[in-house]
């Protein structure tokens, strides 16, 4: 299928300006959507994106467009690069235009506030199309661009999803593995953000790789908790979706969500640290997502539960930081247990430290 597909992309970010490079250099027909018509001229004539990896030479067969239908006419392969916040809107626009046997990808790592749902949620109740798939993993768009060595994961039940991905996007610097559970890779994506936040905040503190180490290790354990309470194989954070995009996303500066921590630490406001990162760092408000959600299903989460003091509560990080060490001590590879038994020592754990 994939010789002679159009490929489109919605959303003209980092990582939409990023995959459409990849998919155009690799000789595929390639529209990528941006929301500003200006913009779009910008890119068709100046074949970069001068709001997001300027310095990236875009390929010229490129074609910019603000409107959606020009975007998805004849598209047999969308990706959905919009940030959460506003990915169920522009899916509703886009709906009118787009086709089922079309194959739907959404890069976005996050959840949608109203009824916690994740993108592959919303596209399956959205569209009720059958090709549809995320791609997720420890991918800074800004390597991606320089194209340095880089996995992703597409995560997908449908066998014409992770195939034609994987032809679109595989090339000499761009790896792309096949996963095919969608819900766990995709919370992989979504949860480890929080935690990028809690390591960028504990080096701003003045803490070392021992500390960097712990809060990786024990993110894991939490978010690998937390998604088999909702129905994912633990397994999945083992793999580029969980541990690969944890790892990088705790490790560089290039990652948004480090960068809050970071200034958290360094005892600035949220409200100075987001109005200076200029992009949005998703990992913000999925603390307080993921908190409200945890409380309810009664899911041990100290990590989660720290960082929302900090961030909505006003609470010192130094304090946070020490508090978490006098918490209870639990199992320490928690997801190597049958499923039933590590729900009720997860369970047991709340109990007692609540």
């Amino acid at each position: 299928m994939a010789k002679g597909l159009i490929v489109t992309v919605l959303g003209g970010g980092s990582f939409g300006t990023a995959l459409s490079s990849i998919a155009a250099n690799n000789g595929f027909t390639t529209r990528l959507w941006v929301r500003d018509a200006a913009l779009a001229e910008q890119i068709n004539e100046q074949h970069r994106n001068p709001r997001y990896l300027s310095d990236l030479e875009l390929p010229a067969s490129i074609q910019a467009t603000s409107i959606l239908e020009s975007a998805l006419e004849g598209a047999g392969l969308v990706f959905m690069a919009i940030p959460s916040k506003g990915f169920a809107q522009v899916l509703e626009q886009a709906l009118p235009f787009m086709k089922p046997e079309q194959i739907i990808v959404s890069t976005t790592k996050g959840f949608e506030e109203k009824g916690f749902k994740l993108m592959s949620q919303i596209l399956q109740e959205t569209t009720g199309f059958q090709h549809l798939g995320i791609l997720s993993g420890p991918n800074l768009a800004s390597e991606v661009a320089k194209k340095h060595l880089t996995a992703t994961v597409i995560a997908s039940p449908d066998d014409l999803t992770r195939i034609t991905v994987q032809e679109v996007l595989g090339n000499h610097y761009f790896r792309v593995y096949a996963n095919t559970d969608m819900y766990g890779a995709e919370l992989g994506g979504a949860l480890k953000n929080i935690y990028a936040i809690a390591v960028g905040m504990a080096v701003a503190l003045g803490m070392g790789e021992n500390t960097k180490s712990m809060l990786m290790t024990r993110a894991l354990a939490e978010m690998s908790r937390f998604a088999v309470s909702l129905g994912a194989n633990p397994m999945t954070f083992l793999g580029l979706s969980g541990v690969g995009d944890l790892i990088v996303t705790c490790s560089s500066p290039l990652s948004r969500n480090y960068r809050v921590g970071y200034a958290l630490g360094e005892g600035k406001s949220l409200d100075e640290i987001v109005a200076a990162l200029g992009q949005v760092a998703e990992g913000v408000n999925t603390v307080r997502l993921v908190k409200a959600q945890a409380d309810k299903l009664g899911i041990y989460m100290p990590l989660v539960q720290a960082l929302y003091l900090v961030l909505f509560e006003g609470h010192n990080p130094k304090e946070m930081a020490s508090s978490l060490m006098g918490r209870e001590q639990s199992t320490d590879v928690e997801f190597v247990l049958p499923h039933d038994e590590m729900l009720k020592s997860a369970q047991k754990i709340t109990r007692i430290t609540s």
